[in-house]
């Protein structure tokens, strides 16, 4: 019987082959604890030295570290000594509409890419409608008419050019709030007590986290993004509505709101695996300084869990009068981002941490404009904070380039 164990064993580790290597810096050189090596199934660590084994048949692998840039290396290449390059990102959003290959948005984005410090682009791939920036080949979302508004005709064009510019790419899915989809499928969507379909004050519905076909259905268009080529998935919306009455298809109680997102996130990091693509998640900024999920199914440690970074939305006009002990926030940039993130430190660490920004006018406090010196001084908080990097939000997409100079 031993000898029978024995030659199982010994045969299972023929059969199945490993890849090793060291991941260091490319820099520095320096080796990189805890970056992920994925094949299509997997994920293994590396340990302190950089060093890695997994045991797996397949010829390519990616490779995710926390403020590098992601790497493929095929198996082939004899590459024992693998060398990532660091970034930290600065984003702009730019909006679904200015998403066009010919858009003159994209051309003042490009121009600010070009002559300043900034090196990523966030764009909206599936929006608050639930429209696609481009016609992918998710039937489903197309026999919706999902693509009917769609601002890109030429998604491998647009990706090519951000490329070849060595821009960071994220795509922006917006993801339980969606008209299209709950429209069309009434069975799933959130509805008032009375039974009808529920939209929010901009008249649109969303889809019931607790039901699988509701993140099947964005998990399948993140899928098409990380085929297309982004560098990374941003999911906004991953949350419950901020509104008490709604029926669902499970008991809202706060500890099913974090399982249904927490489902919902392990489901997208299995999927998206073998496209190597990084995974970020939108929060509300209060919930950094919430133990709670504020009745949304959001909190830290449950989305740290499957998403490689968190992006709170630090917007200072969004944080009401007296937060921070300021009777207006707004007027003070710096310290609501750098407090807010620092006070989240026990349950992330800062490099998997970067912020959305505020790129428009005070609307909260006293009508404040945003400008040069607010714009510039929530960027040194972010930096001031250790953070990965930060993501502008201009509603219109529209920035001055010497802002960021």
């Amino acid at each position: 019987m031993i000898k029978l164990i024995l030659t199982t064993a010994l045969l299972h580790t023929i059969l199945v082959a490993s890849f090793s290597g060291i991941i260091v810096d490319k820099e520095t050189l320096q080796p990189i604890n805890k970056a992920i090596v994925s094949d299509s199934t997997q994920s293994v660590k590396s340990d302190v030295n950089g060093s890695f084994c997994i045991q797996s048949k397949e010829n390519s692998y990616h490779i995710k570290a926390y403020g590098y840039r992601p790497y493929k290396i095929d198996k082939d290449s004899n590459e024992t000594i693998i060398k990532v390059k660091s970034i930290n990102v600065r984003a702009l959003y730019l909006t679904f509409w200015g998403a066009s290959n010919n858009s003159k948005t994209l051309e003042r984005m490009l121009k600010i890419i070009d002559e300043t410090k900034v090196n990523a682009i966030i764009v909206d791939v599936k929006n608050e409608y639930g429209s696609t920036s481009y016609k992918t080949s998710f039937a489903q979302a197309n026999s919706y008419g999902a693509h009917d508004d769609r601002t890109n005709r030429n998604i491998e064009k647009f990706i090519d050019v951000l490329k070849s510019k060595n821009i960071y790419t994220i795509a922006r899915i917006v993801t339980f709030k969606d008209e299209l989809q709950a429209s069309n499928n009434p069975d799933y969507a959130i509805k008032k007590s009375n039974g009808e379909i529920w939209r929010n004050h901009d008249k649109m519905a969303w889809v019931d986290p607790f039901d699988k076909r509701a993140y099947e259905y964005t998990i399948a268009i993140a899928e098409e993004a990380a085929k297309a080529g982004f560098d990374e998935i941003n999911f906004d919306y991953i949350r419950f509505p901020a509104k008490s009455g709604l029926k669902f298809s499970k008991e809202n109680t706060q500890e099913n709101r974090i399982e249904a997102i927490d489902k919902f996130l392990a489901t997208a990091q299995k999927r998206l695996r073998k496209y190597g693509v990084f995974i970020s998640v939108d929060i509300y900024g209060n919930v950094c300084w919430s133990q709670g999920d504020n009745n949304i199914g959001q909190t830290i440690s449950s989305l740290a869990a499957h998403a490689d970074y968190i992006s709170p939305m630090l917007y200072p006009s969004g944080f009401a009068s007296g937060s921070f002990y300021f009777e207006y926030p707004s007027e003070h940039p710096h310290a609501v981002i750098y407090r807010s993130i620092k006070n989240i430190q026990d349950r992330i660490e800062s490099s998997r941490v970067r912020p959305w920004l505020q790129y428009f006018k005070d609307y909260a406090h006293k009508r404040r404009e945003y400008e040069k010196f607010e714009v510039n001084e929530q960027i040194r908080a972010a930096d001031d904070a250790n953070t990965s990097g930060w993501m502008m939000w201009s509603p219109s997409s529209k920035y001055d380039l010497d802002y960021f100079k």
